[in-house]
């Protein structure tokens, strides 16, 4: 009786584990299937382990498969045929392998409809592949040598929520309006360790996180942030932003919960809105910092405020600069909620 019970409880986690109503048959066919160069587990068949097995070609996959990985092989391309029969796949991972644009063949991925998530980094990709699913959520195209969005490329992508591209090639003119145009549902976009100059065109008003980290990023116009009324998590560290690139107000978001500028060249703190969380200024050129400057709350308005109403800074880093100890009373005066001053 109890080998009776483990059975079907093994076989109610594996319909789970399909992500379907699954037959016994399918299951049975699914773990016959499971190809001699992959581990495919049997209390979660629908994954099918094919990393680091120096393959140079995908073996034939399994028809009710989800989640595929082959990371960390020696593949140099994705044809049409390989995933023919993975009609059922929501995550695929060929990250750490050396796919090049040629070796992407037009339709690759047409046979994954309900596709979700792709991690394609550390390849050797010159370009955003074209073909892509309009059902992808996430795409994961990190520390390649892409230095070109095709016009079109993320066209009815409107699911789309995350875009990785750090660690790339890409100049000013490859990120437009033009070549992001679809991507109407995104919210993070990361575009760090690029070759960018200045702050990138076409984004989406969606977009709620922004990392553009170790750029070459000099200055940011004054009306940048209006065509991005919902970004709350900006980074910007280890770019060449001065004071004198920086309106006074431009940070001044009151959709910004955390903004980081370490490792830039700024001598002076700039103008924040009160419902800033976390400030990163470590590493700069700041040499004093006055509450009065940037509080955003004037000292009259302050004394009558409640903590709920204070300005909302509870992290602020400033390590790195040349400021003498202590901090200011004023500043300490101002944001009330502090919990953390790295000097």
């Amino acid at each position: 009786m109890s080998l009776l019970l483990g059975v079907f409880s093994a076989f109610c986690l594996l319909g789970a584990a399909l992500g379907q109503d699954v037959t016994y048959e399918d299951y049975l066919a699914q773990i016959k299937a499971c190809p001699r160069e992959c581990h495919c587990p049997r209390n979660f068949p629908s994954s099918v382990y094919c990393d680091n097995r120096e393959l140079k070609q995908i073996p034939n996959i399994p028809p009710h498969t989800l989640y595929l990985y082959l990371q960390n092989n020696l593949l140099e391309s994705l044809s049409k045929e390989a995933l023919s029969n993975a009609t059922q796949l929501r995550w695929l991972n060929v990250n750490r392998n050396r796919i090049t644009d040629e070796g992407m063949a037009e339709g690759a991925l047409e046979a994954t409809p309900q596709l979700l998530q792709l991690y394609m980094g550390d390849n050797l990709l010159t370009s955003v592949p074209d073909g892509l699913p309009s059902s992808l959520e996430q795409l994961q195209l990190s520390r390649n040598r892409i230095s070109k969005i095709p016009a079109g490329v993320f066209s009815g992508m409107e699911r789309l929520s995350l875009l990785d591209l750090q660690g790339n090639k890409l100049l000013d003119d490859a990120v437009t309006e033009v070549s992001l145009k679809g991507l109407g549902g995104l919210v993070q976009m990361n575009l760090a360790k690029n070759q960018l100059s200045s702050m990138p065109t076409g984004l989406p008003p969606s977009t709620t996180q922004l990392f553009l980290d170790g750029n070459n990023i000099q200055g940011i116009p004054s009306e940048y942030f209006k065509g991005l009324p919902k970004v709350a998590f900006l980074r910007l560290n280890g770019n060449k932003l001065s004071t004198g690139g920086v309106p006074r107000d431009v940070f001044n978001l009151s959709s910004l919960l955390e903004l980081q500028l370490s490792h830039n060249q700024l001598t002076e703190v700039p103008f924040i809105s009160a419902g800033l969380e976390h400030l990163h200024l470590d590493h700069n050129q700041i040499k004093s910092v006055n509450g009065s400057d940037i509080c955003p709350v004037s000292a009259e308005a302050l004394e009558d405020y409640a903590n709920a109403s204070a300005p909302k800074l509870r992290y602020l880093r400033l390590d790195g600069n040349e400021i003498p100890p202590p901090i200011p009373r004023d500043v300490v005066t101002c944001f009330r909620l502090l919990r953390s001053i790295v000097i």
